[in-house]
């Protein structure tokens, strides 16, 4: 579960979790590469400023509020971890 704030290089925002007042879980593997990447190696408690190409976010087809080719800037706070579910087998 992490807070954080996403701008393109420019500084213009396009996602807050703080002013939403809700932060973000979702797994590892259901994120752009760059926050898989970015996230990794970060404990609780710990913040980090991810420097995302556009290779590693949203490339040449951007999303809505992101432009095709954007670098991104993310300012993010992790709050917990919590272990996927095992699988049955």
């Amino acid at each position: 579960m992490v807070n954080y704030k996403g701008t393109l290089i420019d500084g213009k925002e396009f996602d807050n979790s703080y002013t939403r007042g809700e932060p973000l879980s979702f797994r590892l593997d259901g994120v752009i590469p760059g926050w898989t990447e970015g996230l990794k190696n970060i404990k609780k408690g710990g913040k980090i400023k991810l420097v995302i190409p556009p290779e590693l976010a949203y490339g040449k087809t951007g999303v809505p509020g992101i432009p095709a080719n954007s670098t991104l800037v993310f300012d993010v706070e992790l709050l917990d971890i919590k272990p996927a579910p095992k699988a049955d087998c």
